[in-house]
Parts: C-alpha cells; structure tokens; sequence
C-alpha cells in the first residue's frame, strides 16, 4: 500500500463511502488542484472527512452536519481506507445520469462538476473511480494541520500510516463488490472500463 495518503472529501459522503451506501468517486477537482488539475494519481488513500460547506440542495441522501472548518490543532479521526479498482474520465451525460443509484450526490451537484472547466479539464467531462473502502481497525486520530487546507482533494498525512490499515475490513463483502462492478461493468460506460 501507498504511504500516507489522504482523499478530501464531504464528511457525509465519507459517511456513504464507509456504509457501503455508495462506492464510487465522482471528482472535477478543487481550485488549488495545480496546473494538470486533478486526476486519481493514487490508488490507495485515507478518507479524509471536510466540513460541509455547502447547501443541504447539494445531496440527495445522508444527514449532513453544519459545523466551522477544521482549525489546527481538532483532532481528526481517520475511520476509512480506499482502493481505487479503476478510474476514468466520462464525457457522456446519459452515462453519469445511469450511476445516480450509486451515489448521493444530488443531480445539479454532478451537473455542475460535469459542465465545469478549468485547471485541465474541459467543459463535459468528470472523473470517476470505482473504490473498495475498508473500515480501520481502530480510528486513526490525528490533529488537523494548516497544510491540509485549500481546495484541493489530494494531501500528505503524517507518517508512517497506522498498523491497522494492514488489518482493515471490507465495507462491502467480495460477493457485494463484485455484483457492483458486474453491474458497472454491464452499463453504457463500459466501454470506457479496461
């Protein structure tokens, strides 16, 4: 596994990813992704939980909490690792409009990521990954440090990574995931799939 990977991402997304509700990414990018912008330039990563904030409009499920940003020194807890099993670029609408039951992000949410441009990315395209996320043995608390800030997805967490990472157990079971990626595999974006 990678080193100290971290992926941002709202917590109650983080919520859906570590139930099992939902399994795949959906990502454009932040404003501070850099030049290239962003892609998914690690396979195996933390979640890292963000304060929402954004409008409740922007999701269709889940209960999110409004509290301030993080400042340094809030302890975080790290429950969630991911493995991206694969990751492409869709530039098909019908296609992302098939995943709604996978996710819970609201349709103009999607839409607005779609049909942003910027930082590397065209108008009608969106990042997606297929992720298999595993819950920690035990949560990894760390305290929140001003490098992790900005509005980008990627950051560097301390090292080394918990022991646990190596223990963690699948959120779906391997009959679950495989019916997933079957399912996706059988849709119109399978032609983009390997």
């Amino acid at each position: 596994m990678e080193s100290s990977i971290g992926f941002k991402e709202w917590q109650v997304v983080c919520d859906a990813l570590a139930s099992g509700r939902q399994s795949i990414i959906l990502r454009k990018g932040g404003i501070h992704e850099g030049r290239q912008g962003f892609s998914f330039a690690h396979q195996s990563f933390f979640l890292f939980p963000t304060r929402f904030h954004t409008q409740t409009n922007q999701i269709r499920e889940g209960n999110p909490v409004f509290l301030p940003e993080w400042k340094p020194g809030d302890e975080i807890q790290i429950t969630h690792h991911a493995e991206a099993v694969w990751a492409r670029t869709l530039t098909d609408w019908n296609q992302l409009t098939e995943l709604e039951p996978l996710h819970i992000y609201a349709e103009n949410t999607v839409r607005e990521r779609f049909d942003w441009q910027g930082k590397g990315m065209a108008s009608g395209s969106i990042h997606i990954a297929l992720v298999r996320v595993y819950e920690l043995t035990q949560p990894w608390k760390l305290n929140y440090e001003t490098s992790f800030g900005g509005c980008r997805s990627w950051i560097n967490l301390p090292s080394p990574a918990p022991a646990c990472k190596e223990t963690a157990t699948p959120v779906l079971n391997d009959q679950a995931f495989e019916h997933l990626n079957s399912l996706l595999s059988n849709s119109a974006i399978a032609q983009t799939l390997p």
